[in-house]
């Protein structure tokens, strides 16, 4: 069963608990970022050229994602 999102919108909407856990991670390491600037992050770098992502891609964007890159965010 293939799922696909009509805009960004449906799919961070879909993607909230990968977003809170990963904000949770990095809130324990002192980086204090929100779950859009996550999504934004991502969209903009990694998602940007993503054709046929499937929702496991994207959440495993999401929590593997090195915790460096919001450093400063």
């Amino acid at each position: 069963m293939d799922i696909e999102f009509k805009d960004a919108k449906e799919l961070y909407k879909r993607v909230v608990p990968a977003l809170r856990t990963k904000r949770r991670i990095l809130f324990k390491k002192g980086i204090k970022v929100s779950e859009s600037d996550i999504f934004e992050y991502l969209v903009k770098s990694k998602w940007s050229k993503g054709i046929n992502l499937t929702l496991s891609d994207v959440v495993s964007d999401i929590i593997n994602t090195e915790d460096s890159n919001f450093i400063g965010r």
